[in-house]
């Protein structure tokens, strides 16, 4: 049987390279991952910080190419039981459903024969899980669920991925870019910014808001955004999804609100987002919101995700 992963070095340790994503909201259980929307879930196993790489650049939407290796990384994860060598063990499941979620493929060890001797802590710099995801094992299916489990061979602690994706054949385009940046924060929301630059980004809860009186609104003011124009934004593509704690989606039917201004010369534009997630009443459960904005040619982008 041909298997739909071809496993080069399942995971291979790098040190010393830093990547330009948000690190910090990561220590939370349950979270969304920036720029693919990849959710995660935290049971015993963190990371500092997780990035879904092609060629070395990050991907910047959930569409994945067939045939090709994906890299996975983990920075300095963190729950794994060493033995008495200080010695700690990983294995690494991969599996792919169809969107009606039936499993195309499930490997419930690529670690298996890598790390037969296990890692020491001055390895964990970085953590890298390397597969490609075979076009004939998809059965004609062009889009379906991908979920990764990394996992303590020695204990029952593990920090679990899922995403749905839609598959790129050879030839086909996907998004990748090895230009994005993070976009400074209050408060230490996720911010990712790509053929644009931004100043800063200020997120605050807002309860103030007439148009929908019972309603709360996470308030996201991006200033100084150079690299497009006042109509640029307004032409561009947004979306935003509100998440429980759990992370099930929760439908929101409320408008987003926004306002754009700037300054005509020289192109600089400052953007408010007000985005509806949650009763105001409902003051006791935490919630992620997740806003996405891109140009019409893909190529800009702004992707913010905040807990709140």
């Amino acid at each position: 049987m041909k298997t739909p992963f071809s496993i080069n070095k399942s995971i291979a340790i790098l040190v010393g390279t830093f990547f330009l994503l948000i690190s910090s909201g990561y220590a939370q259980k349950n979270g969304i991952l920036p720029l693919t929307g990849m959710k995660f879930y935290s049971e015993g196993i963190s990371a500092k910080l997780i990035s879904v790489r092609v060629d070395g650049a990050l991907l910047m939407a959930n569409r994945i190419p067939l045939n090709k290796e994906i890299e996975v990384r983990f920075q300095q994860p963190t729950g794994f039981t060493a033995d008495n060598s200080k010695a700690m063990f990983a294995g690494a499941e991969l599996t792919v459903l169809s969107p009606k979620g039936d499993v195309l493929f499930k490997d419930p060890n690529i670690c298996a024969k890598t790390y037969a001797n296990g890692f020491h802590e001055k390895d964990l710099a970085n953590f890298n899980v390397k597969f490609a995801v075979a076009a004939e094992m998809m059965k004609n299916n062009f889009a379906g669920i991908l979920k990764i489990r990394l996992y303590d061979l020695n204990g029952k602690n593990q920090l679990r991925l899922e995403s749905p994706v839609s598959f790129a054949k050879t030839g086909e385009p996907y998004p990748t870019s090895k230009t994005v940046k993070e976009i400074k924060c209050n408060n230490g929301a996720n911010g990712c910014i790509n053929g644009l630059q931004a100043k800063s980004m200020l997120v605050n809860v807002d309860t103030s808001i007439k148009v929908s009186p019972k309603m709360a609104y996470t308030s996201v003011d991006i200033s100084n955004i150079e690299g497009s124009s006042l109509s640029e934004i307004f032409q561009g593509k947004e979306n935003f999804w509100v998440y429980d704690s759990d992370m099930n989606e929760v439908k929101i039917t409320d408008i987003l609100l926004k306002k754009v201004n700037g300054a005509m010369e020289n192109n600089t534009v400052n953007y408010t987002l007000k985005i509806p997630y949650r009763l105001k009443s409902n003051t006791s459960k935490l919630y992620t919101v997740r806003y996405r904005w891109e140009s019409p040619d893909k190529r800009q982008l702004i992707d913010v995700v905040v807990t709140n």
